[in-house]
């Protein structure tokens, strides 16, 4: 079994998707471009926390589609374009695109207390968070 399809199964046994479009859209994902050179562990939890609704999922997989036609090896041109879209956002959404580029770094996650976040965003990067830490183990 492919290290995607186990991420997948660990994923889903532990009730890590929200709903059956969040788990749809990230086999898509995963079955999509688990053999590109820069499909990581880092990116396909940006792929887990994408696919929670279908406006980041489109985000995402634009990103995907430039950096396949561009022939890209690695994540470095994804997360320019995430630092760029986190400084132009003016809500907790920000705190999202944040999230995502520590996956892409693959460095811990620390969300300040006073941070101003809906708790919403809080349930989604927690619950991103907890999908990581699976992955990782996976």
């Amino acid at each position: 079994m492919k290290w995607k399809d186990k991420c997948f199964e660990a994923l889903d046994e532990n009730n890590m998707f929200e709903n059956s479009g969040h788990r749809t859209r990230f086999k898509e994902l995963t079955d999509c471009y688990c053999s590109y050179p820069f499909f990581t562990k880092g990116l396909c939890k940006c792929m887990y926390l994408s696919a929670w609704d279908e406006e980041h999922f489109c985000i995402l997989l634009g990103t995907l589609a430039d950096m396949t036609a561009g022939r890209e090896q690695d994540t470095g041109e994804m997360r320019s374009k995430g630092e760029c879209i986190a400084e132009e956002q003016r809500t907790d959404e920000y705190y999202v695109y944040e999230l995502s580029i520590s996956f892409l770094d693959n460095t811990p996650f620390h969300l300040d207390e006073t941070a101003n976040i809906s708790p919403e965003v809080r349930h989604i990067i927690d619950q991103a968070l907890k999908a990581s830490d699976i992955i990782d183990q996976t």
